[in-house]
Formats: structure tokens, C-alpha cells, sequence
């Protein structure tokens, strides 16, 4: 099966800095097969023949801990998963200078719809969606500092159960899985 993981929180601000070489060799060294990362935030894509997930985490965030010292944790998305979840970020929806959109992936402890609730948003100039293992979050790129979102998440136990990509990662991701 083809999966991609998203690692949080490595190579920001200078800390847990994992070198992607030696990411890859630690899911090679766990028996993972057609390996590739994808720019420095911890995206890999690899094959297993393990279908469980959680096994799967386990074993990537162990080799992880052991290679480079530290926890890091892991959110892992098939290509099916991936596939629905890009068909449901609109396609005019980019992050570019006029627009920032994010894709927040969800540790399946807090994936349900109602997550929605705790996100505090402007909807008048913040778009927030839940699809399925994610929430996708759109904004002018004016707005970007108003946002209530934002300020409301940081620190939240919600937000140390998420990964953030922005919506152009995850389409690549997705081209990348299909390649």
C-alpha cells in the first residue's frame, strides 16, 4: 500500500532538525520500499505491505527516535485518503501573495466533523472546512493577521494533534503518490 507521512514539527526555527537523506534511510532500515521525501517539512512517501496504521506509526516514530534522538510525531494518509481530501480543496484555492491556504491534518484521536466547533473563525473573511482526516483553511492574504483562528489554536492541545501543510504541498503530494 502507498502512504504518505507527515511528520510535525522537524526543521522549524531551528529545531529537530532532521536531514532528509537520513529520513529516508531510517524508513528504509524499517522495511519501507519506494521511498521519497518531499521538501524539508517531513513529507514522505513510501510503499508497505503493512496496512495497519498504527503499527505503521509506531514503527516510523520509533526508527525516528532511535536514529535521530527525539519524538516526533507522525500522521500517516493513503492515497485514497489523499485523493479525496485534494478533490475537496476548491481548485481556485492556492497559496500564493493574494491567498494563503492551509491544510491541517488531524491525528485520528480529534477527526470528526464536529472539531469544526473549536476552530474560532472570522466567516466573513476566513473559510474553514472539515474533509475528512483534515480541516482546510483559506484566507486573503491581507487578512491574514486578523485571523481569530490563528491566535485561538497555537498552544491548544488540538493544535499538538495536527500537522499543517499548505494546500499546494498536498496537491504535490498527491502527484507525487501517483506518479
Amino acid at each position: 500500500m502507498l502512504y504518505v507521512a507527515l511528520l510535525r514539527g522537524i526543521n522549524v526555527g531551528g529545531k529537530n532538525k532532521v536531514d532528509m537523506k537520513q529520513l529516508k534511510g531510517v524508513f528504509e532500515d524499517a522495511g519501507m520500499t519506494d521511498v521519497k521525501t518531499y521538501i524539508n517539512s517531513g513529507n514522505v512517501i513510501f510503499s508497505s505491505k503493512i496496512r495497519a496504521k498504527a503499527r505503521l506509526v509506531d514503527q516510523i516514530e520509533d526508527g525516528i527516535a532511535k536514529h535521530f534522538g527525539f519524538d516526533v510525531p507522525v500522521v500517516l494518509r493513503n492515497l485514497a485518503e489523499m485523493k479525496a481530501l485534494v478533490k475537496t480543496i476548491p481548485a481556485k484555492w492556492t497559496t500564493d501573495q493574494k491567498m494563503r491556504c492551509d491544510v491541517l491534518f488531524l491525528w485520528k484521536e480529534v477527526d470528526r466533523r464536529s472539531v469544526l466547533k473549536e476552530f474560532k473563525h472570522d466567516p466573513k473573511m476566513e473559510d474553514v472546512r472539515y474533509a475528512g482526516g483534515a480541516i482546510i483553511w483559506r484566507i486573503d492574504r491581507k487578512d491574514v493577521n486578523k485571523s481569530r483562528m490563528w491566535r485561538g489554536l497555537f498552544g491548544t492541545p488540538l493544535y499538538k494533534q495536527m500537522t499543517i501543510r499548505n494546500c499546494n504541498t498536498a496537491r504535490k503530494l498527491l502527484t507525487l503518490m501517483e506518479q
